[in-house]
């Protein structure tokens, strides 16, 4: 987490293009945090995170700038779309399960780093049952000669196991029996949710028997796996964790704010609109949500709010919802240069990751530099003549234009395809210059 505001604007550079403004924003954001948990404890409690409001049409790279920052940071990020929450009373999620993904999203991340620390320990205990269910250990009673030649045996078997040699033999293995699923449904209020816990504890307590089943090494490989890990994890430390990490790093990224802002005009419209404003005040200003994990405080979350606002505007929330998201960042729109850039400078970009499919039929698939520049011009025709769906456009154009190269693939093995600018004026020119037709096709 030890990055400078520069250094994170560097990253996001790698994979968005342009939003300059947006990208400080969230890099400032992102470092304060770091600063918080530097400073003395008492004035720790004191320091709120400064919320973000971005604003921009679909498609600029809201969503994907926030999700970047942290998976680059290792921090528990849940994406919740406001117009799915409705107010308390209405049929529908209510806003605190957004606080629940958290948690769970939290105890996923440090799972896995748990795992990640002691994968060694894993991979041993795996090895060690299934090569003893291979070469079963011999009594103590055993004389020297069968214990050596069962060291031989066993020693030649687990080389093998190792190389993969092994793989494809069949084995009963004992797992435990899992006669339900267990839920995990953050959906519900926590009263039903506390049932349901209970619920899982009283079927788990009568599932403790073990059950055999006889599959390949290849799967027994990840079965044990589970079964191991269970067993090495110190699940009390892992809860401890994930709690402490949502409370201090944890970032809800609240898409489609603007489908709750409820203007003069049709203010009369949807009377759940204000109310699911009012349910999220207390979340954002700070509160406590009761999960099954324990009880989370929500006053160090972070939490980035955005919206198109084609229909409605920022002012158009409640007074105190605007005040929880001081920051106000605008992004800009994408250009022809940008759209360019997108296809060009971004790592994994659509452009490589087309190449990687086609690689797979033995298609060396190739753009020229006019080409995608034809991609560009024509995504932003598209999105000017019906709405501006920004750089997903740019999925739909280079889809039509390759889908018959995609489609013949087999029979293209072991050649060169090049994409030119002819091929894609070609595919894409009727298309954009007939609007109706746009509407449907791009």
């Amino acid at each position: 987490m030890d990055m400078t505001p520069r250094q994170i604007v560097e990253y996001l550079d790698d994979y968005i293009i342009g939003q300059k403004d947006a990208k400080k924003t969230i890099a400032l954001a992102l470092r304060n945090r770091y600063r918080r948990m530097r400073v003395e404890p008492i004035l720790q409690e004191e320091i709120m995170p400064k919320n973000i409001l971005m604003i921009g049409n679909t498609g600029v790279g809201k969503t994907e700038i926030a999700r970047r920052m942290a998976k680059m940071m290792g921090l528990p990020f849940v994406k919740v779309e406001a117009s799915k929450y409705t107010e308390v009373g209405f049929v529908g999620r209510d806003v605190e399960s957004m606080v629940r993904d958290l948690v769970y999203e939290s105890i996923n991340l440090v799972t896995k780093e748990y795992e990640d620390k002691i994968r060694d320990k894993i991979d041993d205990e795996v090895t060690k049952r299934i090569v003893e269910n291979l070469v079963p250990p011999l009594p103590e009673t055993a004389s020297e000669s069968a214990k050596e030649s069962f060291i031989k045996t066993y020693n030649l078997m687990e080389k093998k196991f190792l190389a993969g040699e092994l793989d494809d033999k069949k084995i009963t293995i004992e797992v435990p029996k899992k006669a339900h699923v267990e839920i995990l449904d953050s959906n519900v209020p926590f009263d039903m949710s506390s049932m349901q816990e209970s619920l899982n504890k009283m079927l788990g307590s009568l599932n403790k028997d073990k059950i055999k089943k006889e599959v390949s090494i290849k799967d027994a490989k990840v079965l044990l796996r589970g079964v191991a890990s269970e067993g090495l994890l110190d699940t009390e430390a892992i809860k401890v964790e994930s709690i402490k990490r949502a409370e201090n790093g944890g970032i809800i990224f609240i898409d489609e704010i603007d489908k709750i802002a409820t203007s003069k005009k049709n203010s009369g419209s949807d009377p759940s609109k204000e109310g699911v404003q009012r349910d999220l005040l207390p979340i954002v200003e700070g509160s406590s949500v009761q999960t099954k994990f324990g009880q989370i405080k929500t006053d160090h979350i972070l939490f980035i709010a955005a919206g198109a606002f084609h229909v409605s505007k920022p002012s158009d929330l409640i007074p105190e919802l605007q005040g929880r998201f001081p920051l106000r960042v605008e992004l800009e729109s994408l250009d022809e240069d940008a759209l360019y850039k997108i296809l060009t400078n971004t790592k994994n970009s659509l452009l490589r990751q087309y190449k990687a499919l086609l690689k797979v039929e033995d298609v060396d698939l190739e753009f020229d530099d006019e080409a995608i520049k034809a991609f560009a011009k024509y995504s932003v025709a598209a999105n000017e003549k019906t709405e501006d769906i920004g750089a997903r456009r740019l999925h739909t154009v280079i889809e039509k234009v390759i889908e018959d190269i995609s489609f013949e693939a087999d029979s293209k093995k072991g050649s060169k395809v090049v994409v030119t600018s002819e091929l894609v004026t070609q595919k894409l020119e009727k298309i954009v210059d007939n609007i109706d037709v746009t509407r449907y096709i791009l």
